[in-house]
């Protein structure tokens, strides 16, 4: 607020950006449970394909359009090929979805469901592609929860991930505000731009809601006079702003160089989309409505060590992330006094080791106790324990990551006078529970669940 801009609060980026995203922008009918009213799609900024739903109560016209942003979907996915080896399935690159905010993710969840259960044959059939399509919007929407996972970004998420502004976080899901404090016009202070951007006619909201005053004044009109050019002119005119921004703000973020640890989380993102894509090709069915008892615990579980080992890495990757850590005590930053490399113990099996000693000097608050493990994001395959804290000074026996030999090879270890940082904040520190199989869930849990096949309920309607 003071600088009148946005401050970066990261110097690299934290999530993979796609050459090639699918940009999707979608709107909803206010008072609706997820009623589709309209979409702006495409992977050009210059050739967004919109599409529309004339009357988005009637349950024929949303299956239309679910069928029409089907074959944009599936045709973007086609263009990701799966390939197999020795090791399973295999896709070199992923597809990746951008939607303008959280609430955008939560309209692909929720079109999902709606779409995944659907059958092309039997009462009120559907097109083919519905519910292929909604199998890959879940799929989409779970993985926008693992943390670290670029398959599904929204951009307001991503953009708040590297740049702090001087407005609330819940206003930042407004993205034209949130890119007024990161770019604002010349001239113009950020808290200006943002309130600029509180203009529906000028920005209108960045989806799935609409402006209250639109739906009153202009949509509910078009939609009752039936007129559908009318319509795609009114709808285009309230996703057209935020189209632009949508470029905008990956063209701010592709500006960033990747973190180090960028490049291997997109592979388990494409070891994912591989994964699943052979899934669908062998008749894989829809995924649950609800998990089982242990299939839920297993998934938090899950969720809990791939945020855990997120925070290391962004944490390793970016020295403004590190800060955090080095505030509450649990990293230091310092300057290498000494060394001894030669440094010969004896341990617990007794055999004669290697155990380096490397003193550092600090003028951070030093809250680790004595036997706290540590790692330096300089040497990051390098971990030791802390051996002593007097004052400023620090001393870390370093017992992985400088070779088996009796003396460590010249510059394997920190040198005297180099900055190095510390900290306790590490993956190889995460563990998960023992949990039980499926077939052994305890009673109280429900005991062992039935093998699941879909329903006529599941298929139900879920847009009414």
């Amino acid at each position: 607020m003071e600088a009148g801009v946005a401050q970066p609060i990261a110097t690299v980026a934290h999530v993979h950006l796609s050459s090639r995203p699918l940009v999707f922008v979608p709107l909803s009918l206010a008072g609706e449970a997820n009623a589709p009213l309209a979409a702006m799609v495409g992977t050009s900024v210059d050739e967004p394909e919109l599409l529309i739903v004339p009357q988005p109560r009637d349950r024929a016209l949303r299956f239309e359009f679910a069928a029409r942003l089907a074959r944009v979907f599936l045709d973007y996915l086609a263009s990701f090929p799966v390939s197999s080896s020795d090791d399973g399935p295999f896709a070199a690159d992923s597809p990746q979805v951008l939607v303008p905010n959280r609430a955008g993710l939560a309209f692909v969840r929720l079109l999902g469901r709606s779409t995944r259960f659907r059958r092309a044959t039997g009462p009120y059939p559907v097109d083919p592609s519905v519910p292929v399509l909604g199998r890959w919007l879940t799929w989409f929407a779970e993985r926008s929860e693992h943390p670290g996972s670029s398959s599904a970004l929204a951009a307001t998420e991503a953009l708040t991930l590297h740049w702090a502004t001087g407005q609330s976080a819940f206003e930042d899901n407004n993205l034209a505000a949130l890119m007024g404090w990161i770019e604002p016009p010349p001239g113009v202070s950020g808290a200006a731009a943002a309130r600029a951007a509180e203009d529906p006619l000028r920005w209108p909201p960045a989806g799935p809601a609409t402006d209250p005053t639109f739906d009153n004044e202009v949509l509910g009109p078009l939609i009752r006079g039936g007129s559908v050019s009318a319509l795609e002119r009114a709808l285009a005119s309230q996703l057209e702003p935020t189209w632009g921004l949508m470029f905008r703000a990956l063209a701010t973020l592709s500006a960033l160089p990747a973190g180090a640890s960028v490049a291997s989380r997109w592979a388990s993102d494409c070891d994912a989309y591989a994964g699943f894509w052979t899934y669908l090709a062998e008749d894989g069915l829809p995924q649950a409505r609800r998990d089982g008892a242990v299939a839920a615990a297993r998934r938090l579980a899950q969720l809990e060590r791939a945020q855990a080992s997120y925070d290391v890495a962004r944490s390793f990757d970016d020295p403004l992330v590190m800060a955090q850590y080095r505030v509450t005590g649990e990293a230091f930053a310092g300057t290498v006094l000494s060394v001894d490399a030669t440094r010969r113990i004896t341990n617990d099996k007794g055999n004669l080791v290697t155990r380096p000693l490397v003193l550092v000097q600090s003028s951070d608050p030093v809250h680790l106790p004595v036997g706290t493990q540590v790692g330096a994001p300089s040497r990051p395959k390098q971990s030791g324990t802390v051996l002593d804290v007097t004052s400023d000074l620090v001393t870390v026996e370093l017992d992985k990551g400088f070779g088996r030999g009796k003396t460590p090879a010249p510059g394997v270890l920190p040198s005297p006078g180099e900055p190095i940082t510390y900290s306790s904040v590490l993956a190889s520190a995460i563990r998960g529970p023992a949990l039980p199989s499926a077939d052994e869930t305890p009673w109280t849990h429900g005991g062992p669940p039935t093998p699941y096949v879909p329903s006529d309920l599941d298929a139900g309607e879920d847009w009414e």
